[in-house]
């Protein structure tokens, strides 16, 4: 697989960046040139193979040319969120040793509060899109520099931290799979070859680039002389515009991404011509069967679903064909080999839920600093797993039921909030919900919604009741919500994955009070 200098020699003025609301356009030969300043500026500073860095970015162009730059010159480079905390900021960079933080003028706000917490070893702070005191330009730092190679040119790889849902975010560490800048993307043999990415795919690229699937899937296609289309910020309209307008190939989206788009007017969604769409890939969260039936009804069988994590221990795979007869599943293995094992350590059979364990696979991540998480994530036959819940059946096709860690026991009985979750956001009053366990004195658990409506006009004790007595045909007793509130935002991140833990710690301290009350508990 080439390196994007190798298609900056071949074809020098095709768009490998195209940004989806300024519409700026970035060239090959502008990736590569200013990707070798930064890894020159990285070298003049003193940065080594093998050091870390550190930024903070919205989706600008700067972010990949920045990620370019760092690959080349063979750093670790760590994209942080820029809905984090502070404190939580600060965390990663201090945990992830990062040597040099990059931010931007956008975010200036942000910056300025980390640079007042972020721990010493950082020695170099820059900016781009203007300045701030504190940062220099990076912009005026690269345009000093020379466009040609660094002599000692390695292979540099992101760090991404987990998002944190269930507790302080962890650094994955997968090291690079060889020094050489040309070696392949990592997953060029396997998800790269099951969606056919070529330099002739057009990408478009809805969420936040500091997210593991966005920004490894942007850097595949740049290694294949692809061009990807970037939204600055997703918007469901101009989503299916710039499918038609570029005529975009390939896309990946999450489930709210989805759900979204769905609700926006008929006439709205029957606009845009959508017909060059290949592949339109999704992960990140489980998907509501009823919103995949009409993603497929609307753009045809190319809805394909992948399931992994930034660790790499393994990944599923499931095209619209083979979901269609297995509906609500994430597919079968294509990297690794599934097990699904209880609580004492047991393989369970086809059907059983367990937590789901992927082994087979040589290489080892580890979450960088922490070696007691590392070891934790791994059994004693060297099989590791996420903490996430599931079951196979007996094709062999993988089902998600919930995080282990957001699992209700109530009464003795295991109940699944996904489930519940997936019924209520088809509801045509929803925005978005979140559900989980809050303490009760007898049954030890009781599920309790939130809901974000459609409408704050519909946050109603009435609306309460209507949507209870909705799903009281839809779930068994014991699964019912025993209260229901309403939220304007929950807080689910642009990557699709809600932070349910920040609610869940809001009730369970009392800092939330229970305004509707559900149906009494009768079990």
């Amino acid at each position: 697989m080439p390196h994007p200098s190798i298609t900056a020699q071949t074809y020098p003025h095709k768009p490998a960046i195209i940004m989806g609301g300024s519409g700026e356009i970035v060239t090959y030969r502008e990736l590569d040139e200013r990707s070798n300043q930064g890894a020159q500026l990285f070298r003049s500073l003193g940065l080594k193979t093998g050091d870390h860095i550190g930024m903070m970015l919205e989706n600008n162009r700067q972010f990949l040319e920045i990620a370019w730059a760092a690959q080349r010159a063979g750093l670790v480079f760590t994209p942080v969120s820029t809905h984090l905390q502070q404190s939580e900021a600060a965390y990663i960079l201090e945990n992830c040793g990062a040597k040099l933080f990059i931010g931007s003028l956008a975010l200036a706000e942000i910056a300025d509060k980390l640079v007042a917490a972020a721990p010493g070893q950082i020695a170099h702070y820059y900016m781009v899109g203007g300045i701030k005191p504190g940062f220099e330009s990076w912009e005026e730092a690269i345009d000093l520099q020379p466009a040609t190679r660094i002599a000692d040119e390695s292979n540099g790889v992101p760090m991404l931290y987990s998002s944190g849902t269930t507790g302080q975010p962890k650094g994955v560490f997968v090291p690079p799979m060889g020094a050489d800048v040309n070696t392949p993307h990592p997953l060029a043999s396997s998800m790269g070859a099951a969606f056919g990415f070529s330099a002739e795919t057009v990408y478009l690229s809805p969420a936040p680039l500091y997210h593991a699937a966005p920004l490894h899937y942007c850097m595949m296609m740049g290694s294949l002389g692809g061009t990807v289309v970037v939204m600055e910020k997703f918007d469901p309209e101009r989503a299916l515009q710039l499918i038609e307008e570029h005529r975009v190939t390939h896309s990946q989206w999450v489930p709210i991404m989805f759900i979204r788009m769905l609700k926006l007017p008929e006439e709205v969604r029957a606009r845009y011509d959508l017909s060059s769409m290949q592949f339109a890939i999704h992960a990140a969260a489980p998907c509501p069967i009823e919103v995949k039936e009409q993603m497929i009804a609307w753009w045809g069988e190319v809805i394909v679903e992948y399931y992994g994590a930034s660790e790499g221990i393994g990944v599923t795979i499931i095209d619209s064909a083979n979901w269609l007869t297995h509906k609500g599943s994430v597919g079968p293995a294509l990297v690794g080999e599934l097990h699904i094992v209880d609580d004492d350590g047991n393989e369970l059979g086809p059907g059983e839920i367990g937590t789901i364990y992927f082994g087979g696979q040589e290489a080892r991540f580890n979450y960088h600093n922490e070696p007691e998480k590392t070891a934790g994530a791994y059994n004693d036959r060297g099989w590791a797993t996420t903490g996430d819940v599931g079951y196979v059946d007996e094709d062999g096709f993988l089902y998600l039921t919930d995080r282990k860690n957001f699992m209700i026991i109530s009464g003795g009985v295991n109940i699944y909030p996904q489930e519940i979750e997936n019924l209520l956001i088809t509801h045509p009053k929803i925005a978005d919900v979140a559900v989980f366990g809050i303490p009760h004195e007898e049954f030890g658990e009781q599920v309790k919604a939130v809901v974000q409506p459609m409408n704050w006009a519909d946050a109603t004790d009435e609306t309460a009741i209507e949507l209870i007595e909705w799903l009281r045909d839809k779930l068994s007793h014991i699964k019912l919500p025993r209260s229901l509130d309403f939220h304007p935002k929950l807080p689910r991140m642009d990557n699709g994955k809600l932070y349910k833990r920040h609610l869940v710690e809001e009730y369970r301290a009392g800092t939330r009070s229970e305004k509707v009350p559900g149906p009494d508990r009768e079990d």
